[in-house]
């Protein structure tokens, strides 16, 4: 049996995409061909204008998703999900018997790749499993541990705004495309949330599109932990070489990739 992390983007979103703008296209044809429209000018000239702008409303994200779908598919070309999820997993360094977090856990992939780099240590991998990804689920988790032998990564329901632990019990904590995702939520608000539950000395890897517009002033935000007693606090842009390219990333609108790392 093998893995199957599936794709953030669902297929079901990018066929409708497309659909809804060959839809709008072949109105558009209809509204330029057809002699039905010949005799009336104002709706020929309205029909093609809207039919027109609704196949680029589609199209364009239609191919922005279709263009992210291959980029993060494990099993195409690219993989950069497997390249992100190697490199954030390699900052991670469980004590025997310690314990990790991954907060956001999706289909696994960065708990498990984490589980396999300290089979003496246990990880715990957490979601709301929601209709936001509806390819991502407990269960699909668990196959997939099972499917890379990892006994030592285990799968809860849980919510970034309020994790369900005491203070201080892991050892490291991790996260990965996370918390941008949470509307309406203080996105600093939720770092501290998930740092809340690691112990003095452990480590955390916190991917995610860390703009102004989602979390404020980041930079500040790492001057406050280290004010705070955290040490080797660090900021990579993750889209300038480490994970994708710049272009890349600015074509993917994911330019704003960080990687927040340091030790409690």
């Amino acid at each position: 049996m093998k893995p199957d992390y599936g794709n953030w983007v669902p297929r079901s979103m990018i066929a409708g995409l497309f659909g809804g703008a060959g839809l709008c296209a072949g109105t558009f044809l209809a509204a330029v061909c057809l002699p039905v429209f010949s005799a009336d000018a104002p709706l020929k000239i309205t029909a093609a204008a809207l039919s027109l702008a609704g196949a680029a409303i589609l199209g364009v994200p239609g191919f922005r998703m279709l263009a992210l779908y291959r980029a993060f598919s494990y099993g195409g070309k690219r993989q950069m999900a497997r390249q992100i999820i190697e490199g954030i997993a390699d900052t991670v360094r469980l004590p025997e018997g310690g314990r990790g977090l991954d907060v956001g856990c999706g289909s696994g992939a960065l708990t498990i790749a984490c589980a396999k780099r300290n089979p003496k240590a246990r990880m715990t991998g957490i979601d709301t499993w929601g209709l936001v990804y509806p390819s991502f689920s407990k269960d699909r988790c668990r196959r997939n541990a099972e499917a890379e032998g990892t006994a030592n990564a285990e799968f809860r329901k849980g919510d970034a705004r309020r994790l369900d632990f005491p203070d201080g019990m892991f050892d490291a904590v991790t996260s990965n495309y996370v918390y941008h995702n949470i509307m309406g939520a203080d996105r600093q608000a939720l770092l501290l949330e998930t740092l809340r539950t690691l112990k003095k000395g452990g480590t955390f890897a916190i991917h995610d599109l860390m703009s102004a517009r989602r979390y404020g002033d980041i930079e500040l935000f790492a001057d406050r932990l280290r004010a705070m007693g955290y040490r080797e606090v660090n900021l990579v842009k993750t889209a300038g070489g480490m994970f994708m390219t710049a272009r890349e990333g600015k074509r993917l609108g994911l330019a704003d990739s960080t990687l927040l790392t340091g030790i409690k």
